[in-house]
């Protein structure tokens, strides 16, 4: 499902229009995103979990020259599913 079918569905489900539809879903995604570069945890109850982990520094080889390299330390989103969407994909 794109981005485009996700908004056309949560019109059709709510009553709302597409383009409030659209609204309220970048809406959603940008306070998601806002929330994680603060590292804070969206929870979503029976959905989800939005986190952010950290990954260390480490080694790695480029697979051409078989050269080692250093790969830096970053941040990465993760997301763990709740209960409710294992429960609903089963």
């Amino acid at each position: 499902m794109t981005k485009a079918e996700l908004v056309e569905k949560i019109a059709s489900d709510t009553g709302l229009t597409k383009a409030d539809a659209q609204r309220a879903l970048d809406a959603t995604l940008e306070n998601i995103k806002k929330a994680l570069k603060k590292n804070q945890k969206v929870t979503l109850v029976g959905f989800g979990t939005f986190s952010v982990t950290k990954r260390k520094a480490r080694k790695g080889r480029n697979p051409r020259t078989g050269e080692e390299i250093k790969i830096p330390a970053t941040k990465a989103p993760k997301f763990t599913p709740g209960k409710g969407l294992k429960e609903a994909i089963k």
